[in-house]
């Protein structure tokens, strides 16, 4: 009689084999999605790549860039009067062009009306009746530059105080000079009073004596008040700009 074993021996093992086999094909690393090119990582594809933020703006939005403004750098600055005495006066106009002339005894301090910078510094005088009138005109004088972008001019000084030259920080209320009658003052003791934008490029003594009237804002002054020209000469600049030539009058400042 045979043995029961030797019959279960005797069945195939056919189709235990083709299970194995078809088990471990579907594993193979060929069809393990890790690998597989179609479910990888990619970097962004190029459209997504083009809504980045960092990506740079296209040729013609970089083509036109702000045009500058001749905006001031601060508004919040401390205004004094330009001169420092008891008995002073101005008038409200000036002949051929926006200035002021701002009078008192020689030798009375004229002091820096805002914080700034000194831009130009003349310790000459070099006015001369025979000519040329204009660039020599204010004999001694100092321009600031102050902190709201307004250049601030006096002239026909008798002195510059010793270390204000082109450059130097200056506060508020700093001694720059002492009212004189130098260049073209008519032999008058007096301080020409202008405001300007700063121009740069060419020698502008036409705007630097003055292109708006002073006389609201040294009344505010006077009084203690902080009335400021920088949005006024600001909108002068954007009308006019910096221009190359003088208009009207050479005469005085």
């Amino acid at each position: 009689m045979r043995s029961p074993s030797i019959g279960r021996r005797a069945r195939p093992a056919y189709p235990v084999l083709l299970l194995v086999a078809a088990l471990a094909a579907g594993c193979a690393p060929g069809d393990r999605p890790t690998s597989a090119p179609g479910n990888s990582w990619q970097s962004p594809s190029t459209r997504a790549t083009g809504t980045r933020p960092t990506e740079p703006a296209g040729p013609a939005a970089s083509a036109t860039p702000p045009a500058p403004s001749p905006s001031p750098t601060r508004t919040d600055v401390r205004h004094i009067f330009p001169v420092r005495a008891g008995n002073v006066d101005y008038h409200p106009t000036h002949s051929a062009y926006p200035g002021t002339d701002i009078f008192a005894d020689c030798g009375e301090p004229v002091v820096a009306v805002t914080d700034g910078v000194i831009l130009e510094v003349s310790r000459v005088d070099r006015f001369s009746k025979r000519g040329p009138l204009g660039p020599y005109n204010g004999g001694l004088s100092v321009s600031l530059l102050g902190d709201d972008g307004v250049r601030y001019y006096g002239s026909h000084l008798s002195a510059i105080a010793t270390g204000v030259d082109a450059g130097v920080r200056v506060r508020a209320g700093q001694q720059l000079g002492k009212v004189g009658r130098t260049g073209n003052a008519n032999n008058v003791c007096h301080l020409h009073f202008g405001l300007s934008p700063k121009c740069t490029g060419h020698d502008d003594w036409w705007i630097r004596r003055g292109v708006v009237w002073p006389a609201k804002y040294l009344d505010s002054w006077r009084k203690r008040g902080n009335r400021a020209p920088a949005a006024e000469v600001t909108a002068w600049q954007r009308r006019h700009g910096c221009p190359k030539a003088p208009s009207g009058s050479a005469a005085a400042g």
